[in-house]
């Protein structure tokens, strides 16, 4: 029998694990899942900010834990993944959220911060989906990975934007996101990604204030950042059996401004 669109974005009965989720993109994300239905595993570095997250989790009738962990050590990765499916079941949704970013000129980006870029940005993704695929996806054919890139991942900046590695970064979480959802098709698994553009956020602040937010919002065809709720939607899409057959997608969420300057 056909179901209604209520029944095709419920997600109740499902746990969902999302990674930098203590706060902005992350803890929107989080929101999204749980109202539909979701039981929701919080993670970052920071404890302090996963009790307070998961308390306004809470506080919304939607059921929440936390395991920090820092998500470039393989280490924690693994055992963020463990701990989830000791305390939760299996993850039926895996949100790959935590990120970091490192601004400097090209001619002077310093190793260091690239590497902490990538290692965070597309080795903790890698690392973390595999080991939760193994664990817990594939035997059961069944499972949503949600990889969040940037619209930074679909090309070049402007000249005042140096962000060489995280715009690296995010182009490679765009085909990571296609590569494996080619593989994993077979076992009932879908991979998409998200493209934000600029919200307000800790990540985002100092970009925002050197360049402004009018000038910003002034840069996209609806002439605004996005806010509290602009990445909900496509969260249950992809998460839910609404998105049965997307797999292998991006989609950017920034006022249009990708396509403006040609992503």
């Amino acid at each position: 029998m056909t179901r209604t669109i209520q029944e095709l974005f419920d997600l109740k009965g499902k746990t969902a694990l999302v990674t930098g989720g203590s706060r902005g993109l992350g803890l929107q994300m989080a929101h999204a899942l749980g109202e539909a239905g979701a039981r929701i595993m919080l993670s970052s570095r920071k404890a302090g900010d996963l009790e307070e997250a998961a308390a306004d989790l809470q506080a919304a009738g939607i059921d929440a834990r936390w395991i920090a962990a820092d998500c470039s050590r393989e280490e924690d990765i693994r055992k963020l993944a463990d701990g989830t499916m000791e305390r939760m079941g299996d993850i039926d949704i895996l949100v790959n959220n935590a990120g970091a970013a490192w601004g400097a000129p090209a001619e002077d980006h310093p190793v260091e911060g690239w590497d902490k870029v990538m290692n965070l940005n597309v080795r903790g993704y890698f690392i973390l989906s595999q080991h939760v695929a193994k664990r817990s996806m594939i035997a059961r054919k069944k499972g949503r990975i949600i990889n969040i890139a940037s619209i930074a991942g679909l090309g070049g900046n402007p000249p005042d934007m140096t962000t060489l590695a995280y715009n690296t970064s995010k182009g490679a979480v765009i085909t990571f996101t296609q590569a494996l959802a080619c593989e994993w098709g077979k076992y009932g698994i879908t991979v998409n990604a998200i493209c934000p553009g600029f919200f307000p956020s800790k990540m985002t602040h100092a970009t925002l204030d050197r360049i402004g937010v009018d000038k910003l919002a002034g840069n996209a065809p609806l002439k605004r950042l996005g806010d509290d709720e602009d990445l909900k939607g496509v969260t249950l899409l992809y998460a839910s059996d609404a998105g049965k057959h997307i797999t292998g997608q991006w989609l950017a969420v920034d006022g249009g401004v990708s396509v403006v300057t040609g992503g």
